[in-house]
């Protein structure tokens, strides 16, 4: 199984205050073992909220939405894409990360949708569509 597993932001991210040279290497470690491990299949951090910028959608409308976004405690500062055999060992491997910010933080880990989770509703054409789309990626 995949999951997305989010490093929450905090007031410090938000801020930008980058990571010591502790925490980068011990992440660095943490990262070392997760791609030893086969599971590791991309992660990153992200710059604040202040750098980025939302896209809002209304019928077929969009509004641009400036950056800072309200309410830290829901946004994204970092995340991995892991290869799991489910979530228990997804949770063992959070347990084992270091702290991604000086103060309290929260990761958060939610599997992906599998294509064979559309089943219902998935076409044949809407499956080659997302296959060779999957294809065109990987063979970058």
């Amino acid at each position: 199984m995949r999951v997305m597993v989010l490093v929450k932001a905090t007031k410090d991210s938000e801020t930008g205050i980058m990571p010591s040279t502790e925490l980068l290497e011990a992440m660095g470690r943490f990262n070392e073992e997760l791609a030893k491990a086969g599971i590791l299949l991309a992660g990153e951090g992200l710059k604040p909220s202040s750098k980025g910028k939302r896209v809002a959608f209304e019928g077929s409308g969009r509004t641009i939405i400036e950056g800072p976004f309200p309410e830290t405690s829901e946004l994204v500062a970092g995340f991995w894409l892991w290869q799991v055999k489910d979530l228990a060992e997804a949770v063992e491997w959070v347990k084992r990360c270091p702290n991604p910010m000086p103060g309290p933080s929260e990761i958060e880990i939610r599997p992906l949708y599998e294509m064979s989770d559309f089943a219902e509703n998935l076409s044949d054409e809407a499956a080659a569509l997302h296959e060779r789309a999957r294809e065109k990626v990987e063979n970058r």
